[in-house]
């Protein structure tokens, strides 16, 4: 079913019937206005608070998987007699695994309702799966551990996407995915950092591919232990929510998108979720806008190799790695923030992207170290634009919650195949100008943003779509996408 067929019973209704608001009060069952207005303030408190422990849990996941990258420039390499191939089949092949469990584990955990669970269930899994990675002395051992660490892995981001956009509303969700994704970003920082003590220190002692292991294996079981005590449900199986605060919750959802967020907009059985989201050809087309950006976007995974090209000893190149992320969290959390109060997505998306292409531009351009670095920077920046895509994702996709679980898991499964095909576009062969390499982020760069923009036209069609049965009806304004 494509979201153009917005009047269909298992989408969004345009609006409600007109009703003259001096003959109901809306917010009488929360003791009005302003008693809403605090209770909603002190609900956004508790679950903002709770929520923040995704961060830390998208931390430690990234870590997992990109300490292979701080790991090359420090002897991975030769530890286990790896060729360029077999490395940069070390790295996608997490992704094989990822990919293939995505759909099915979202769509258990709209129909188990029961994220506090299932995540750290699936994290405490992962956790135990990495401290296999610590034992392999071979490029087969590698592999077959890191495959299985993707697999349980999948739960995660597009678990936890669904499970925000089950809480936020439109002019909230945004900052949300920010503050999530940042985890990733941070991530790409502090494991460099963290790299860089462990392996200077280590120096061949028990290998560095294990080491590198070994130090966040415990803290990931623990955190996991922790997430199932502090991670909320969906609104309607949250037990430590008022019912005041639970109701609330459930008016949220139903006012931002014109009706509720449960069983509302629900039919047939439990794969109809299923059906209409690989039926609706907006779902793969966005999918593949955010595969061609996450292809332009793989230098993360090599980002210590780019900045050992600046010519400093190894340690110091990891040290280089923090300054452009952490920049790149300022921009994303300025970004989406903006982008909320705006509420406009399309603009937000395109300039982050934009300003990479031009990074890419001056890598290419020059072997100044200065210059280079610079480009580091407005490389790492356009992460921004990707959480803001993420945070469109979940407005464009908004009903029935079955189709959106599945949706979400699509559009994030299918761009790690961006992620595989990015793991072959850095050989060293082409070091160390790399400008191959930037070449094809660029033409991903340029064919994310062609892609977005014909969404929006498409979302743009929608929505006058939406105003002409209003006009013909005679009723008010209602659900809008946001471009």
């Amino acid at each position: 079913m494509s979201i153009s067929q917005y009047s269909d019973s298992a989408s969004l209704p345009p609006s409600k019937e007109h009703v003259d608001p001096g003959d109901i009060d809306p917010d009488a069952e929360f003791g009005g206005l302003a008693a809403r207005k605090e209770l909603e303030r002190k609900l956004l408190r508790k679950l903002d608070l709770r929520m923040s422990i995704l961060v830390l849990i998208y931390i430690l996941n990234y870590v997992d998987r990109n300490n292979a990258g701080a790991a090359r420039s420090r002897g991975l390499v030769a530890d286990l007699h790896l060729t360029d191939q077999q490395f940069a089949t070390l790295l996608s092949i997490l992704y094989v695994g990822y990919i293939i469990m995505q759909i099915p584990s979202n769509m258990f955990l709209n129909f188990t309702g029961k994220p506090s669970l299932y995540l750290p269930a699936c994290m405490a899994v992962w956790g135990m799966i990495s401290a296999l990675t610590g034992i392999t002395t071979n490029f087969t051992g590698a592999v077959l551990t890191r495959f299985f660490l993707g697999f349980v892995e999948a739960a995660f981001f597009p678990g936890a996407l669904f499970l925000i956009s089950k809480w936020y509303k439109r002019t909230e969700i945004g900052f949300r995915t920010a503050i999530l994704y940042c985890g990733n970003i941070i991530s790409n920082a502090f494991g460099a950092l963290l790299a860089s003590g462990i392996l200077g220190g280590m120096n061949n002692v028990l290998g560095h591919c294990r080491m590198e292991v070994f130090q966040s294996r415990s803290l990931t079981v623990f955190v996991a232990i922790c997430a199932i005590f502090i991670l909320p449900d969906f609104p309607s199986t949250t037990k430590w929510l008022s019912d005041d605060e639970r109701r609330l919750a459930l008016r949220r959802m139903e006012e931002d998108a014109g009706v509720g967020d449960q069983k509302e907009t629900e039919q047939g059985g439990l794969a109809h979720g299923l059906y209409l989201a690989v039926t609706d050809w907006t779902v793969w087309w966005f999918a593949m806008a955010v595969n061609a950006i996450v292809v332009s976007l793989s230098f993360n995974a090599y980002f210590p190799t780019l900045s050992a090209t600046l010519g400093y000893n190894p340690t110091v190149s990891l040290l280089l790695v923090a300054p452009p992320f952490v920049f790149a969290v300022i921009v994303t959390f300025c970004l989406c923030r903006h982008s909320d109060y705006k509420q406009e997505r399309f603009y937000h998306i395109i300039g982050s992207w934009i300003t990479g292409i031009i990074g890419f531009i001056i890598a290419i351009s020059t072997m100044n170290t200065a210059a280079r670095y610079v480009s580091l920077f407005l490389m790492a920046q356009a992460y921004a634009g990707l959480v803001v895509m993420l945070a469109w994702m979940n407005n464009s996709f908004p009903r029935p919650p079955s189709k959106r679980a599945v949706c979400v898991a699509i559009i994030n499964g299918f761009s790690q195949l961006g992620n595989v095909a990015g793991s072959y576009i850095w050989p060293s062969s082409w070091g160390p100008t790399y400008r191959y390499s930037y070449g094809i982020c660029i033409a991903g760069s340029g064919t994310a943003i062609i892609m977005a923009w014909v969404f929006k036209q498409h979302l743009i069609s929608l929505n006058k779509k939406l105003e002409r049965e209003e006009q013909e009806k005679g009723i008010e304004k209602g659900f809008r996408y946001l471009l």
